[in-house]
Parts: C-alpha cells; sequence; structure tokens
C-alpha cells in the first residue's frame, strides 16, 4: 500500500504524525523545508517532499492520501495527485476547503469546521480524546500507544537533571507561563542541575538537549513533543489549550489551569493567565515525578 502523508507544520504537529507511520509502512511524506529535518531517516518513510520542491517532483500513484492540514495550499497539492482514497482536507467544487466524512472527528474542531470557528471551540473544549485517537479512529485503526518517531541526533554539551522550555512562540503568548525563572532557582536550591534550553543553529540539536535530561518542564510546544518522543519524563503545563489532544506515553504529568475555560484558545495576552497556575503546584508535581 502505497500512502502520502501532507504534514508540513507545526514542528511538534510534524512529530507527533508521525505514530501513524506504525500502520503504514511505504509513506511520502510532503512536508516544508524546516521540518524535513524531523523526518530524515525515520522508519516506513520512503521519500520525504518538501513543499518548495513540488513543482519538479514526480509523484506516484498512491492507495490512499492523508491531508492534515487545514489551508487552501495544501488542499491544491492535491489536485497534482492520482490516488484512490482520501483522509483530510481538499477543495470541492466551488473551490472552499472542506473535508472528508471519516475525517470529521478531527477536522470539526478546526479552523475550517463546517460548524464555524465558535463551534469548533467547543467542540474542542469538550473533547478528551487525544490528537492520535481522533486520527486513528477516523482511518479505521486502533491506537495503541503508538510511540513518535525521532531522528538520530547529534552530540551537544548540555546536560543536567531538569530542562526548562519557558517559551512556547508567538502564536500563543498566554502558553508562557510567568514563574519559570523563580521554579528554577527552587530547584536549584535543591541541588538540581537546571538547564534552560538554548536555542539551536537546527532542531537536531534541541533535540538532543531535551535527551540530555532527566525531565522537561515545558508548555504545550515542540520540546513537549520532542520529550514524548525521547521517552523523556515531562511536567507540561496547559494555560489556553487542550490538555486532552496531547497523549502523554505514561511518561508525562500534566497541570491545568483552573482559569482553562477562561482563556480557551485565545491568542492574545493577560499576565493574569500566566500566573494562573501558582509556582508551588509544579515544584510539588517535580518532587513526586523526578
Amino acid at each position: 500500500m502505497k500512502t502520502l502523508i501532507l504534514k508540513l507544520g507545526a514542528s511538534g504537529d510534524v512529530v507527533r504524525t508521525t505514530s501513524l507511520l506504525h500502520s503504514f509502512n511505504n509513506v511520502d511524506w510532503i512536508t516544508n523545508r524546516m521540518n524535513s529535518i524531523l523526518l530524515r531517516g525515520v522508519q516506513n518513510i520512503e521519500r520525504i517532499i518538501c513543499d518548495d520542491e513540488l513543482e519538479s517532483t514526480k509523484f506516484d500513484n498512491y492507495d490512499l492520501v492523508i491531508n492534515l492540514e487545514d489551508n487552501l495550499e495544501s488542499a491544491l497539492i492535491l489536485n497534482s495527485l492520482n490516488y484512490k482514497d482520501l483522509f483530510g482536507a481538499y477543495l470541492n467544487k466551488d473551490g472552499k476547503v472542506i473535508y472528508t466524512e471519516n475525517s470529521k472527528s478531527w477536522f470539526d474542531l478546526s479552523l475550517i469546521s463546517c460548524y464555524g470557528i465558535e463551534k469548533a471551540n467547543k467542540l474542542k473544549y469538550e473533547n478528551n480524546k487525544s490528537f492520535q485517537e481522533l486520527i486513528f479512529s477516523g482511518l479505521g485503526l486502533e491506537f495503541k500507544a503508538d510511540p513518535y518517531f525521532l531522528p538520530n541526533s547529534p552530540v551537544t554539551n548540555l546536560y543536567g537533571d531538569i530542562a526548562i522550555a519557558p517559551k512556547a512562540g508567538k502564536v500563543w503568548p498566554m502558553k508562557n507561563w510567568a514563574y519559570f525563572d523563580e521554579l528554577a532557582e527552587v530547584l536549584r536550591e535543591k541541588g538540581l542541575i537546571v538547564n534552560y534550553l538554548p536555542n539551536r543553529p537546527t532542531m537536531l540539536e534541541h533535540l538532543t538537549d531535551v535527551r540530555n535530561h532527566k525531565l522537561l518542564v515545558c508548555g504545550d510546544s515542540l520540546p513537549m513533543h520532542l520529550a514524548l518522543g525521547a521517552k523523556i519524563k515531562l511536567i507540561t503545563l496547559f494555560i489556553c489549550t487542550s490538555p486532552y489532544e496531547i497523549y502523554g506515553y505514561d511518561r508525562m504529568r500534566k497541570i491545568v489551569s483552573s482559569e482553562l475555560n477562561k482563556y480557551w484558545y485565545r491568542r492574545d495576552f493577560e499576565q493574569a493567565a500566566a500566573e494562573s497556575i501558582p509556582l508551588k503546584t509544579v515544584v510539588d508535581e517535580i518532587e513526586l515525578f523526578l
């Protein structure tokens, strides 16, 4: 069976989508240039196709195309493909991005939801299944805690007990918890080696930094997915996004803001959101988990 997966970004979403590779063993994957490094040498991927190579690419005939993107650009790619079955987003005859019936459990919660964004966010809040459970079931598969695949990564010189990833990107500023500095100070006073994950030239060096620690403390971000894939314990803080969509593989402790409903999927910033998880709550959880 020949399969094509379209998942270009964000980087963490690309990583978690690799869990599908346990079910498909002859896969081409379209991604963006930056994220292609996360797929190199990964099991069951026959070919990585970067989005800047599409015009020059000779595509195979596919038994199944899985399009997990929700934008027009990715849906347009399907027009140049030959395939039997499709899961995910595509263009209808009116040029609107819609999605297949079997992918409703995921895309009903998305920006292209047939119910509109307000209802989609409500459905997302009510959902208690992980991304993997929603996608696997839509594909007629059973999710059996299939882990992520990650590439090999180079040696770095950053080692320690606890890594802290304090930043979660510009899209979700409320993910940036207010007390990471205080947390580092408390943990160092307990004799633990604590490092902030630095910016690195490549994501693979970033991956190694995660691998070189016993525990990661982070928000819902790329380092979270790298730790899950690297089988590193982690404590993840959820302030404005879904804790349920993230499958923890029995190595993640989730700390959820008591104000999650108030800040749900908001892309603005309130200082009160960043302060909505107390420092003591995180310290206590680390002491229990480390």
